[in-house]
């Protein structure tokens, strides 16, 4: 998994060259390859802290609200438009004359309910509810669904080694999971993405999850991943593709 999030440089090349529209795969690669990343991210993509220290959650907090600054609600209305769900907004250049600046549909931070930290601003990290918001890598041109269905997350337990032929999964300590927008989507009307100099105001569509009753003192090791009807498997060297793996301590002591 690569963190750094990606961007095609805009060098005049027609968009096909890069992105597949028959194949949905991008540079020859699938379209999940290109990762996925959350915030707040953590040392070592560990989320560490005290429900009983303000000060070990407050840093999550504070990153969290300076991510979301952009998505409030006024300038979202301010920068962009107001589009209809479940479709692209594609924007059609005229000839060789591109179409620029091109408009972005408003994400707004209320969107993220629960975890917008408009009702909460701990986010959840001081009740031992935390919510931790996934976003996909920017790609030019990516168009990740088909039919009306948009790509959407799903998070669980990993699997991971614990001895030479031995794994473990956290199955039981992860509990119930909420979503938001609801069903984890990233909507189809965020899509294609024309990159910085055409959409000077673009706002990258957001996932947050809530682990509404997670274990309490102990390592809880999680897996996000992105699903969508036009992604394929990944080989080989895919196998982690389209995934982030991170993992969550929340210790609270009973005195």
């Amino acid at each position: 998994m690569n963190n750094k999030e990606d961007e095609r440089v805009d060098t005049g090349v027609k968009e096909p060259y890069f992105w597949n529209p028959r194949t949905h795969e991008f540079l020859g690669r699938t379209a999940s390859s290109w990762g996925m990343m959350i915030r707040p991210r953590g040392e070592a993509m560990e989320i560490l802290y005290n429900t009983k220290d303000t000060e070990s959650f407050d840093i999550y907090a504070q990153t969290l609200n300076n991510f979301l600054e952009s998505y409030n609600n006024s300038l979202q209305v301010q920068n962009n438009d107001e589009c209809p769900p479940d479709n692209y907004f594609i924007q059609e250049d005229s000839g060789e004359v591109r179409n620029n600046p091109k408009r972005s549909c408003q994400f707004n931070r209320s969107t993220l309910e629960e975890c917008s930290g408009i009702t909460d601003r701990t986010y959840g990290y001081q009740k031992g509810q935390p919510c931790v918001l996934i976003k996909l890598n920017r790609v030019i041109g990516m168009l990740p669904g088909k039919d009306g269905q948009s790509p959407y997350v799903t998070c669980g337990a990993k699997r991971y080694k614990v001895g030479q032929d031995e794994w473990k999964e956290d199955s039981d300590a992860i509990g119930e999971l909420a979503y938001y927008p609801p069903n984890g989507t990233f909507n189809l009307m965020y899509f294609p993405y024309y990159g910085k100099k055409a959409q000077l105001n673009y706002s990258q569509p957001l996932v947050a999850v809530k682990f509404l009753n997670i274990s309490l003192n102990t390592d809880v090791n999680v897996e996000c991943k992105i699903n969508s009807n036009t992604l394929k498997t990944g080989g080989e060297r895919d196998k982690f593709a389209g995934r982030v793996s991170f993992k969550l301590r929340i210790t609270s002591p009973k005195n």
